[in-house]
C-alpha cells in the first residue's frame, strides 16, 4: 500500500501556490502564457536538457537555480526562444525582469521557460502583454489554465496531485507537464512544473527530483529526437509547516515515493499523447544484471522506430525488439532472452532463449490490437528491472511534423 493518496488537482493543490494561463497572441488562438507563483520564496531544484544546443531560457535558468531558490515560473508556448543568440538570452532576462516587477519580487527568483518553434525571436510586446494578463489572473484555481497554456501539439492537458502525511501533517505535491513530439531520453521537448508545500531541505529536494527524473521523464520516447528546451522545475515552499525533511529519513522515503508517482504519471501522459500516436507502449526489462543494464535495454527498445512501427502495424515482429536490446549496450546473453507481448487481450511469449518459439500470430495480433501494449523482456541474467514508456509511430506523426511551423 502506498503512503500517499492521489487527488484531483495540479500545481495549485499545495498550499501557498497560485497560477494562471492566458492568451497573449503568441499562438493564433489558444492560451500561450502561464505563471506559477509561490506566495513565499521556495526551495527549488531543476533538471534540464542534455542537448548541447540549449535554448536561452535553459541557459538562464541553469544560472538562476544555482542557489536553490525561486518564487515564480513564467512560461510561454508557441516560440522556443532557441538558437536566437544574445538577443534570445536578453529576451529571457527581460521576461524574468518584467514578471518580477509585476509580482514585486526579486528577478533572481523568477525562472523562465519557452516551448514552440526554434530559431525565431520572441515577440516581446506579446510577452509583456502575457505577463501583465497572467499576473492579474493569478488564482488558487489557475493550475488548470496554466496546464493548458504550456501546450503545443499536445491534445490534452497533463496534471496530477497527491497528498500524504509527514509526522501527522498533511503535505501535497502537484504537477503539470507538456510534451507530445521531440520526446526522447534523456529529457525531451517537454516542460514539467512540480510544486509542494512540504518543508524539505535544498539538498534533499535536489536529490529527490534528480533521482525521480531518471526513472520517469528520462524513460519516455515518442520519436527519438531530443529538444533544446527540456526543463523540469520543482518548488517547495514549506507552507505545510511539517518538520524539515532530510535525506536518509523515513520521511524522505515517503516524499520520494509520492514525487516518483507524480513524475511517472506525467511522463506516461506525455508518452500517451505522442504526436499522431494510436497506441501507448510500456517496455519492462526484468532480471537484468544491473539497473543500468535494464535501463539501457528498456530505453533502446522504446526508442526504436522499427519497434514503434511494428506496434502501429500490430505486427509481432520480436526480431526488432531483440535487435534493439542487442545494440543498447546492456550486458546480457542472447541465448537467455525471453520476450512476451501483453495487453488486456492476454499474454503471449514470442521469443524463447533468444530464438523462435511457436506462437499464434492471430493471438499476437489480437493482443497488439489494444490501445495499451506491454513488451516484457526477460534477460534471465540478474535481479534488476526498469520500465520505459513510449508510443507507436504512425502516418499522422509525419503529417503533423511535415507542417509544424505552419
Amino acid at each position: 500500500m502506498e503512503d500517499f493518496e492521489v487527488i484531483e488537482g495540479n500545481v495549485t493543490s499545495p498550499k501557498g501556490f497560485l497560477a494562471s494561463g492566458v492568451f497573449a497572441g503568441i499562438k493564433k488562438s489558444k492560451k500561450d502564457f502561464a505563471i506559477i507563483y509561490s506566495e513565499k520564496k521556495a526551495n527549488a531544484a531543476a533538471a534540464f536538457t542534455t542537448n548541447k544546443v540549449k535554448a536561452a531560457p535553459v541557459i538562464l535558468d541553469r544560472e538562476k537555480i544555482a542557489n536553490g531558490e525561486a518564487q515564480a515560473i513564467v512560461a510561454n508556448s508557441g516560440n522556443a526562444n532557441a538558437c536566437t543568440g544574445q538577443r534570445g538570452y536578453e529576451d529571457a532576462c527581460s521576461m524574468a525582469d518584467m514578471a518580477a516587477k509585476h509580482l514585486n519580487i526579486d528577478s533572481g527568483n523568477v525562472l523562465v521557460c519557452s516551448t514552440g518553434v526554434i530559431g525565431v525571436t520572441l515577440p516581446m510586446e506579446k510577452i509583456a502583454k502575457g505577463i501583465e494578463l497572467a499576473v492579474q489572473s493569478l488564482s488558487k484555481d489557475g493550475g488548470k489554465e496554466a496546464a493548458e497554456a504550456i501546450l503545443t501539439t499536445d491534445t490534452f492537458a497533463k496534471e496530477v496531485a497527491v497528498k500524504f502525511n509527514i509526522k501527522g501533517i498533511e503535505v501535497k505535491i502537484g504537477g503539470i507537464a507538456k510534451g507530445s513530439g521531440m520526446i526522447s531520453p534523456n529529457m525531451a521537448t517537454m516542460l514539467s512544473f512540480i510544486t509542494t508545500d512540504a518543508d524539505i531541505s535544498k539538498s534533499a529536494l535536489d536529490k529527490a527530483l534528480k533521482n525521480t527524473v531518471k526513472r520517469s521523464y528520462n524513460m519516455i520516447s515518442v520519436d527519438g529526437d531530443m529538444s533544446t528546451n527540456d526543463t523540469v522545475i520543482m518548488l517547495a515552499n514549506g507552507v505545510a509547516c511539517n518538520p524539515t525533511i532530510e535525506e536518509g529519513t523515513k520521511e524522505y522515503e515517503v516524499f520520494y515515493n509520492a514525487l516518483l508517482y507524480v513524475n511517472k504519471y506525467l511522463a506516461k501522459q506525455i508518452a500517451k499523447d505522442g504526436e499522431g500516436a494510436t497506441k501507448f507502449m510500456e517496455v519492462n526489462v526484468v532480471n537484468a544484471p544491473t539497473e543500468d543494464d535494464a535501463i539501457l535495454a528498456a530505453k533502446s527498445v522504446v526508442n526504436s522506430n522499427l519497434v514503434k512501427t511494428a506496434i502501429f502495424g500490430e505486427d509481432a515482429n520480436w526480431g526488432r525488439i531483440i535487435a534493439a536490446v542487442g545494440y543498447s549496450g546492456a550486458d546480457f546473453s542472447q541465448d537467455s532472452v525471453d520476450i512476451y507481448l501483453k495487453s488486456n487481450k492476454g499474454l503471449i511469449k514470442v521469443c524463447e532463449n533468444g530464438g523462435y518459439v511457436p506462437f499464434s500470430e492471430d493471438k499476437a495480433k489480437e493482443i497488439l490490437s489494444e490501445k495499451e501494449i506491454s513488451i516484457i523482456i526477460d534477460l534471465n541474467a540478474g535481479k534488476y528491472e526498469a520500465l520505459a514508456w513510449g508510443c507507436d509511430l504512425s502516418y499522422d506523426y509525419v503529417k503533423i511534423n511535415g507542417s509544424y511551423r505552419t
